[in-house]
């Protein structure tokens, strides 16, 4: 059980998943209220934090008395599905992605009674920026202003920090009557982090909105030293060759090309595969297996059918295996330590780890953001009295 030791900022984590937000905030916070409707992720939660703070059920049945004290953040990786390029569009008025509204409410009942939190954080898939051609996240950044904050939005791969391609985005808010550290924003975007898709979202917010906008100025972080294949487990069962040999059939030409080329090089190529449905030359929809070998692994999803499970292969001359990728190694792409405690069912584990957050991404903003935000503003308050 990871256990924190005392901190000197808190927050409340909802939709918390297992606590990988809490990984990544690290010791520097408390987490005073943790929220999630599921209950085998709440089951990790407890595995991993001891869940002290957590509170298992729906969203929308919280009342702002069943959060403790006054928080300095909130945050909130709501549920992504209706705001997916791969889900079905409801966007925000989807059951799924719609339960951004009753946390918004908690936030507007605490804000009320003087305890809204300096800063909020909320995470979703880069979709959220176009959903409804924009219209989905027009209506974030106005929800932030209606309750007085400021905010800025930034997209995140966690391929800086792990060798795992998973872009996100984060919009995070600070309270508009809070005076901002003139080195935590800038006058216009900035690589990389300001994307082309978070400035044509900018461009779409009306001029009043656009004024209470933040260009928010994170470092870039140094090189990432990892590869896809330092996080390979030794001792994991291979594919059978019948099963690797269906496998590869399921190949269009260009991704069979990718494997033979492996094959040249002589080396030990470590490589990922998805499983998509794509047309067919007759335009029939069919399912196709896409490799890669550039050493980074696809974004991890939710298993749902078998689809979307990643597998591994590994070429090494004209000897060709595979096997899926293991719940630890998901794991390790999502930058959790070793003493992490996984769910013993693999579909368990590897949706825990899909539809979690990349726990280096939150070091790094909450190191080189949001603690000075908020140390910032107590320093502040601290010099006035």
């Amino acid at each position: 059980m990871f256990k924190s030791s005392a901190a000197r900022l808190s927050f409340y984590e909802f939709f918390a998943g297992s606590g990988m937000v809490r990984a990544g905030l690290g010791d520097s916070w408390t987490c005073l209220f943790a929220n999630d409707f599921d209950g085998k992720k709440a089951a990790a939660y407890q595995e991993n934090w001891g869940g002290a703070e957590l509170l298992v059920g729906d969203v929308g049945m919280l009342r702002s008395r069943d959060l403790p004290g006054r928080a300095d953040l909130a945050w909130a990786s709501f549920p992504c599905q209706d705001l997916s390029l791969a889900g079905m569009g409801a966007g925000l008025k989807g059951k799924r992605s719609g339960t951004f509204w009753p946390f918004w409410n908690l936030i507007g009942d605490l804000h009320k009674e003087g305890r809204r939190p300096d800063v909020v954080v909320l995470e979703n898939v880069c979709g959220a920026l176009t959903s409804h051609e924009g219209a989905d996240f027009r209506s974030l950044i106005n929800a932030l202003g209606a309750e007085g904050y400021r905010s800025g939005a930034l997209v995140i791969d966690a391929a800086l920090f792990v060798p795992q391609s998973r872009p996100r985005l984060f919009i995070v808010g600070i309270r508009d009557d809070i005076e901002i550290d003139p080195s935590l924003f800038s006058e216009r975007p900035q690589t990389p982090f300001h994307t082309s898709r978070i400035t044509a979202a900018y461009n779409g917010l009306s001029k009043p909105t656009r004024a209470k906008w933040v260009w928010w100025n994170l470092p870039a972080p140094p090189p990432r030293l990892s590869a896809f294949s330092s996080v390979i487990e030794s001792d994991i069962p291979w594919h059978s060759i019948r099963q690797t040999e269906a496998l590869l059939a399921l190949m269009l030409p260009l991704h069979r090309a990718k494997v033979a080329a492996a094959k040249k090089t002589g080396k030990r190529m470590v490589g990922t595969i998805y499983k998509r449905t794509r047309p067919d030359e007759s335009g029939k929809r069919a399912q196709r297996a896409e490799v890669r070998f550039d050493e980074i692994a696809g974004c991890l999803r939710t298993p749902g059918g078998g689809s979307s499970r990643q597998t591994i292969i590994v070429v090494h001359g004209n000897k060709v295996r595979s096997r899926l990728l293991s719940p630890r190694e998901a794991a390790r792409l999502m930058g959790l330590p070793e003493e992490y405690v996984l769910p013993k069912n693999y579909n368990d584990a590897y949706r825990l780890m899909g539809d979690g957050v990349a726990v280096p991404v939150v070091s790094h903003l909450s190191r080189y953001l949001l603690e000075p935000l908020v140390q910032f503003t107590k320093s502040r308050i601290e010099h006035a009295a």
